[in-house]
């Protein structure tokens, strides 16, 4: 990624925000991947024992995290494409606004990439595969995926970020 340069002009040129696409076009790419993979070798419901607290496992969501909503009548999936095209909208617009932010766009875009590649799922199945499957003592962690993972890493880092910016703020103070 390239740094701010003065241009001829004086006018300072941002930093593109282009790799942070790329970026969460490869996390795409990796959770489509994986979900493939389990579509092609699993049947629904099938799991194989990897560890003793950890499961490959085939289930379908159509719900969001938790399974919220799950039990709807169907028009849940289209909330949730709705909701994932709108977050998509504010996070490119966010990238474009803010390409020198690195860690604030490495959230963003993780969260982009994840959120992406469960709105793929839903438009080609109606529901998001989900295939890592975590247990201990009898109770199970729901199942997740990699979109899942890179949605968390988002908010965990978009979450550390603000602390941080407001640690800077305040030493500057």
């Amino acid at each position: 990624m390239r740094s701010s340069a003065t241009l001829p002009s004086g006018a300072i040129r941002k930093p593109a925000y282009w790799p942070w696409l790329l970026w969460a076009a490869l996390l795409i790419g990796v959770d489509q991947f994986t979900k493939q993979w389990i579509l092609s070798f699993y049947q629904y419901g099938d799991w194989t024992p990897i560890t003793s607290f950890f499961n490959i496992v085939r289930a379908h969501n159509t719900g969001a995290a938790f399974s919220f909503l799950a039990s709807a009548d169907g028009w849940q999936r289209w909330l949730f494409v709705g909701i994932g095209a709108v977050a998509t909208v504010l996070i490119v617009w966010q990238l474009r606004k803010h390409p020198e932010q690195k860690f604030f766009c490495f959230a963003i875009s993780c969260i982009l990439g994840g959120a992406l590649g469960n709105v793929i799922d839903r438009l080609q199945h109606g529901y998001v595969v989900d295939f890592l499957d975590f247990h201990w003592r009898g109770s199970h962690y729901p199942a997740f995926n990699v979109a899942d993972i890179a949605i968390c890493i988002g908010a965990a880092s978009l979450i550390l970020d603000e602390i941080l910016r407001a640690r800077r703020a305040k030493a500057a103070r």
